[in-house]
């Protein structure tokens, strides 16, 4: 049966269209039960032994689509999980149709009105990822590339979606709460120069809204250390 469930998914996905392919999987838009999809499928690693392969790419799903349904419960905005094929290691999502990545819209609103103040975005991101860790929940790549934004239609109210959860898993360490942190903050201030105020502001958000920031900012700063003297070092 789940043999023939797989052949289905791939006969599925002949017809899809391939919109990348990353490291560890590829991803494809199509319409699935008459709705816009997204679906990610992992792809065996040809230098990995294929039991191990197996069990390490089937561990990566159930994690990915467990961190998605949990922050759905706590009222974070992820896409909605419409099926999951463990057999071939697909995901099938929502596709948030009318969205754009936070990168874009950062990158275009400094080009074209440098004036325009951003701290409200940095805020509700901060806010959103003070949820999603006091949910247990570490994204594993949070960039400004895998936070969507989109905008309200009718009242105007901007919405933000964490997408691409890859790399996350379940944890109740300030330690990695603290990791998730500086690999956004990296990210952020390589992509977007001249934005430490920003990412401050995006910080004290994240204080303000987090149960349990103390002790996740501690170790944000003993994870900058070790960042600084590795660099140091080269």
């Amino acid at each position: 049966m789940s043999l023939e469930k797989s052949m289905a998914v791939q006969e599925f996905l002949s017809q899809a269209e391939l919109l990348k392919q990353g490291a560890e999987a590829r991803v494809y838009r199509a319409q699935f039960l008459g709705k816009q999809t997204i679906v990610k499928q992992r792809f065996p690693k040809r230098y990995r032994h294929p039991v191990l392969d197996e069990k390490l790419t089937h561990r990566r799903t159930v994690q990915e689509v467990r961190s998605i349904l949990r922050c759905r419960r706590a009222g974070i905005s992820a896409p909605v999980v419409y099926f999951v094929d463990y057999s071939s290691h697909c995901i099938f999502l929502e596709e948030i149709v009318g969205s754009s990545t936070v990168r874009d819209y950062i990158t275009s609103t400094r080009r074209s009105d440098g004036i325009e103040d951003l701290g409200w975005l940095a805020e509700r991101v901060g806010q959103i990822l003070a949820k999603m860790h006091d949910e247990d929940v570490v994204h594993g790549d949070l960039t400004t590339s895998n936070i969507l934004l989109r905008r309200g239609l009718e009242d105007g109210e901007s919405e933000l979606f964490l997408i691409d959860f890859g790399l996350s898993y379940i944890s109740a360490l300030p330690e990695d709460k603290g990791v998730d942190l500086y690999v956004l903050e990296k990210a952020f201030l390589s992509t977007h120069p001249n934005t430490e105020a920003l990412f401050e502001r995006l910080l004290k958000s994240y204080a303000a809204a987090s149960n349990k920031s103390t002790a996740v900012f501690k170790k944000l700063d003993e994870v900058r250390l070790r960042g600084r003297k590795r660099s140091m070092v080269g």
